[in-house]
This record gives C-alpha cells, sequence and structure tokens, in this order.
C-alpha cells in the first residue's frame, strides 16, 4: 500500500524530478518506508511505499521489468498474485510466450510481468484493490489503471498538454502544474451530497478516474477506456439454483475473498464492531486463518449506546486477541482539528475514520479488514425497503391536491424528511430516478439557491447516474445497491476510509468487495435478497458463524454530541470557517451566516450535517489555499 505520482509532458527531467519530489514529500504520509523516483524525457514518476508484501528493499519502486522496456509505480494489493505468478513463470503450450523470471516475492512485479505478456488485457485478470501506471520505454506510452470497485484513487489533470496524477489531490496540487482554482459544478455537487462524485472533483481541471477504467496516454495522444462495468450484471434469465444453493455460493465465494486478504507480512487484524457484517469477516478469518485473529473495537464509556458486549460476544465465540480501544467524547472531540487537516479531498463525515484508524494504528496493526461493503450489497440499508415502499405508493402522484397535504405535513411536522417528502410531491413523481436522488442529499435545492446566488444550473448528477440504471431489468434491490455502491460507497465511505487510514500508514481492506462476489450477489434476481430480515441472504448464507444475539440485536450506535460541540467547543472553528466562507465570491454572506443562525436557533430543517460539511469544505480551502 503505498501513493503514487507522475508526470507526462516536462521535457526536462531534472525538472520533472524536482517536481515529483515535492509531491512525494507531501503525501510522505501515505508511504513512510520508502520513497523512489524516475525521470527521463517528458516523464517523471514517483511513488512513497508502505511495504506490506515483500519488505525488503527489493519491493522498491519505481520498478523495471527484466527487460527495462517497462516502469512502475503501484498503490495497492493484487490478492491473486501468486495465483498469476504461477502461470506467468511457465509459457503455455504451443505458445511462444517465454516465462517470466522473478527477482522478487512482490505482487509488483507480478503485475509488471503481466502487462508485458497480456497488456491492458492483464486487468481482467488481477483481482485486488490497486491504482498504478506503467510506462512504456519503447512506446513512450504511460498506462493508468483504477480497480474495479474503487477502492483505491487515482486523480488527474491533463492541460496545456501536461498530465498530471496522483494517489492524492493535494499531492496534484503540490505539482503546481494546476491552478488552485473551485470547480463550480463540483461545488454544487458537494453542498448537495458532502462529497463531489468522480470523475468531478472540487478542484477546477481536476478529475478523478472511474473505478473499472484506464487511461493510455502519450505526448499526442490521451484516451480514457472501460474495462468493467457493474451494471452490465444483470439477473440471468430463468435462474433455477435454489435458495440453499445460491447461500452456499455466496458463502464459497466469501470465504475465498477473506482468505485472499489474510495474505500479507506485517501484523494485522480487523475492525470489529458486532454487527453484522464485521461479525462476519472476524467469523470467516477465524475459520480459514491459521493464526490467531487479532480484533479490535473502538468503544464509549456509555454502556447505554456501547456496542462493546456485541464485540466481546463475537471476540470469545472466535477466540480472537481482542483489544478494545476506549475513546471519550472529549478525547474524540480533540481529534477533530487534526482530522481537518489531514482531509485530502472534503468529505462531511471523515473525523470518525480518523479517530479509529490512528487507535488501530497505535496499537500496533499496519493492515485491518474492514465490513465496508456489506449494507450495499446485501440491502442493509433503510433505503432498500424504503424505495420498494414508495415504488408501491406511485399511484398517489396522481392524485390532486397532494402536493398541498406534503406541504401541511411539513408544517404540521417540521423536518428533513418531511422537506424532502414536498419535494418529491413537487416533483408528482416517486419512481426510483426521483425518489433516489433525495436520499442521501444533504441540502436540498432551494437552499443551495440561496448560498450560491440563482445564477448556476444545479444539475444532480446522482439524478443522472440514477436515470442510467435499468430498474425493471435489475430489480429495485439491484438498482438501489447498484446506486449505493457507485455513489455514496465509493465516493464517501471508500475516499474517507482511503485519505484517513492512509493518513495514519494504515491499510484496510474490504472482503465484501472481492469483485466475483459483487458480481455474483448483483446478478441475482431481487427475490433472493429481499430484507425480510436484517441482511437475510448474507445472514443465511453466514450459517453457524453468527449468532443469533448478533443478527436480531437492536440497531446501535454511539451518538456523538455533535449538535452540542458545535454550539459550545467547535463554535469558535465552526464560525471563524464560515465567516472566510461568506467572503468566498462563489457564496453570499448573508445565506451562509443565516443557516448558521438558524441552526444556532434549532431549526428543525438545518441540522449539525448541514453546516458541518460548510466548515469542513473552507477549513480545506484555507489549508490547501484555494482561490476562486
Amino acid at each position: 500500500m503505498c501513493g503514487i505520482n507522475g508526470i507526462l509532458g516536462i521535457e526536462n527531467p531534472e525538472t520533472g524530478s524536482n517536481c515529483i519530489g515535492s509531491m512525494n514529500k507531501k503525501m510522505a504520509h501515505r508511504g513512510p518506508d520508502d520513497e523512489g523516483v524516475f525521470a527521463d524525457v517528458n516523464i517523471a514518476v514517483g511513488q512513497r511505499r508502505l511495504s506490506i508484501i515483500d519488505l525488503s528493499s527489493a519491493g522498491h519502486q519505481p520498478m523495471w521489468s527484466n527487460d527495462k522496456r517497462y516502469c512502475i509505480v503501484y498503490n495497492g494489493e493484487l490478492y491473486n498474485f501468486q495465483e498469476l505468478r504461477f502461470d506467468l513463470e511457465r509459457s503455455s503450450r504451443g505458445s511462444s510466450e517465454m516465462p517470466y523470471h522473478f527477482v522478487t516475492k512482490s505482487d509488483t512485479e507480478v503485475i509488471l510481468a503481466a502487462y508485458s505478456r497480456w497488456g491492458k488485457d492483464c486487468l481482467s485478470k488481477f483481482n485486488g484493490m490497486f491504482g498504478f501506471a506503467i510506462w512504456d520505454t519503447e512506446k513512450k506510452e504511460l498506462f493508468i489503471a483504477r480497480d474495479r470497485l474503487g477502492v483505491k484513487p487515482i486523480y488527474y489533470s491533463l492541460k496545456n498538454n501536461i498530465l498530471v496524477f496522483s494517489s492524492e489531490l493535494r499531492s496534484l496540487l503540490e505539482s503546481n502544474i494546476i491552478p488552485r482554482k473551485l470547480n463550480k459544478d463540483g461545488l454544487v455537487d458537494y453542498l448537495r451530497y458532502q462529497t463531489v462524485h468522480a470523475p468531478q472533483t472540487i478542484v477546477k481541471d481536476v478529475f478523478m478516474l472511474m473505478p473499472g477504467h484506464f487511461i493510455k496516454a502519450s505526448i499526442n495522444a490521451f484516451n480514457i477506456e472501460k474495462y468493467w462495468d457493474i451494471n452490465q450484471f444483470t439477473p440471468a434469465a430463468g435462474i433455477d439454483d435454489s435458495y440453499h444453493e445460491v447461500c452456499e455460493k455466496v458463502r464459497t465465494l466469501f470465504e475465498k475473498s477473506v482468505q485472499r486478504r489474510l495474505v500479507a507480512d506485517v501484523p494485522f487484524g480487523a475492525f470489529l464492531s458486532g454487527g453484522i457484517d464485521s461479525s462476519a469477516v472476524v467469523g470467516m478469518m477465524s475459520k480459514v486463518s491459521t493464526n490467531k485473529v487479532k480484533t479490535f473495537s473502538v468503544i464509549f464509556d456509555d454502556e447505554q449506546f456501547s456496542e462493546a458486549s456485541y464485540a466481546r460476544m463475537i471476540a470469545n465465540k472466535f477466540d480472537t486477541e481482542h483489544h478494545e480501544i476506549k475513546l471519550t467524547p472529549d478525547a474524540f472531540k480533540n481529534e477533530i482539528e487534526d482530522a481537518l487537516k489531514a482531509i485530502d479531498h472534503p468529505s462531511g463525515d471523515g473525523p470518525n475514520t480518523y479517530v479509529v484508524s490512528k487507535a488501530t494504528k497505535n496499537a500496533g496493526i499496519t493492515m485491518a479488514l474492514s465490513g465496508l461493503g456489506g449494507d450495499e450489497l446485501f440491502a442493509g440499508y433503510d433505503i432498500f425497503s424504503r424505495s420498494l415502499k414508495l415504488e408501491k405508493m406511485k399511484w398517489l402522484s396522481g392524485i390532486p391536491g397532494i402536493s398541498i397535504a406534503a406541504a401541511i405535513n411539513k408544517k404540521l411536522k417540521p423536518g428533513i424528511a418531511s422537506a424532502k417528502l414536498e419535494h418529491l410531491f413537487k416533483q408528482n413523481s416517486l419512481d426510483f430516478k426521483h425518489t433516489y436522488p433525495l436520499s442521501r442529499m444533504v441540502l436540498l435545492d432551494d437552499e443551495i439557491k440561496k448560498l450560491i446566488g440563482e445564477q448556476h444550473q444545479l444539475k444532480n448528477v446522482v439524478a443522472e447516474m440514477a436515470k442510467k440504471i435499468a430498474v425493471k431489468k435489475h430489480g429495485m434491490i439491484t438498482a438501489v445497491s447498484i446506486a449505493e455502491i457507485s455513489t455514496y460507497m465509493q465516493n464517501v465511505l471508500l475516499r474517507d476510509t482511503d485519505q484517513m487510514s492512509m493518513s495514519h500508514a494504515l491499510e484496510i481492506r474490504v472482503p465484501f468487495l472481492d469483485y466475483e462476489l459483487v458480481q455474483f450477489v448483483i446478478g441475482l434476481p431481487d427475490s433472493y435478497k429481499m430484507p425480510v430480515t436484517p441482511k437475510k441472504l448474507l445472514v443465511d448464507a453466514m450459517g453457524d458463524l453468527l449468532p443469533n444475539e448478533i443478527v436480531n440485536r437492536p440497531k446501535m450506535g454511539f451518538t456523538l454530541p455533535w449538535k452540542n460541540w458545535l454550539k459550545t467547543d467547535l463554535k469558535n472553528l465552526c464560525e471563524h470557517n464560515l465567516r472566510l466562507l461568506g467572503k468566498n465570491p462563489f457564496f453570499e454572506a448573508a445565506a451562509v451566516d443565516s443557516l448558521w443562525q438558524r441552526f444556532l436557533n434549532d431549526d428543525p430543517f438545518v441540522s449539525w450535517s448541514r453546516v458541518w460539511h460548510l466548515v469542513v469544505l473552507q477549513h480545506w480551502i484555507s489549508e490547501n489555499k484555494i482561490v476562486e
């Protein structure tokens, strides 16, 4: 696990090398173990290394192929590298392909060998999380690829015939090639959803390579291609597998996924909250691992909200080496400003991951498995059942006066939920393409127009994405899964997990996002995945790995007193940043102040999260010296 940088188009190698050196330094936190730079005419690449596989100096990057034709910088983990290595060390019968002679034990060299033999088709053979770049010295061509689910990031900018790319946005800006300007479209997206959806970013002319895509670039050409698309895995017609057979396949795929992710040459463990997803991960780790599993739970003092007892139950069941990391709300609060400084791309939901990652790293762990992705894949969120209900209520849209009734309801029961309901009925449609975009919206369009003025077209990228999902072909449950994976999971959860864990040089692996498991579950008809009980398909597939007490436990989670903090201990931090935001030419100062005052006065339509992401935005703008 590392961070990578590169520049294509700077003719002077010394200039390119110096530029990469500055970019590497900016993201030293991602790779404290080693650093490398290669520069030649028109190309410069660099890497910071966090050693996970092959800790020796042989794993140094940039790494060269045996014939010195290809040079790679790589961030990620290739879980099936040993299988691929076995194939690459041998030539196929009747083939002219020569066996590759490996000189390291690293997965990095396997990617080099695979690209050398199969070119871009190597991507279809990879199982892992990755962002890498390979320079072809013969063709003078750069190949940049990102994994299927977007676990690892790649940011890039192409301007004035210079292509710059990086694992982090801040490192990209450190190149001093890209102007530090806000992207207006990205800003609207951020105000709506507390994130910016790829391929856009918050910075003008900077983009994110989409998951399942690759770039081929040279001095005179630039092309992006898709090699994997979650939308292509539709339910097979006439599938005749019994529910029991489906459960067996899910369990087998999950077991293989966990087993693949246990290969590491450093101390590792697992996050354990005591919920279904993390318990399934720990249970399967214990089943397939020859060593005692180390588990980590972040707990709070208040037993009424604490999940500690459930985590202990799983730890006892599987005899793990269990570590409880106790945090008080005050201790958490004291970490917030450091968490803000660690943010690479602004997000309204990062401090939690920062604090958990720091505590886990301090416990001596370099790699941990997480249950991220279980809710999206196995219908764990309320939005799945809510979408089914709204679909059945579509007939209400045609009733005269229904929008008036919704407006009355909003007055009688003031709050964000009633405001969204009114918005829905104003659209006069309760189908998926209208209901889904509202589900995770933080600020509604009327509020955004007040903040940035009426002049900007408020194009909704989530709505555009939702229109492309064929609900009739996929089924509602699968459609919501695809939408959640493509929006909230990829652009909030995975981005936050990467930027906050890597700020502490901690690698997170996510077995629920093994592409073979994802393809299988997405390709199942909805009838197998109905949320009759919490994540029923996953629970049934895991069988006796999950105790009934875990499956049937009440929904919990310690609720941190954010509202109180913003009004007391964090008030000065908030007001300072909101004042600065009001001075930004994109914003209306009076509207920013009005939103803040409404929050202070307990306006039911302005929760703490609806002002906090503005505070985060301005803090990031100031830290990174972003201008209009």
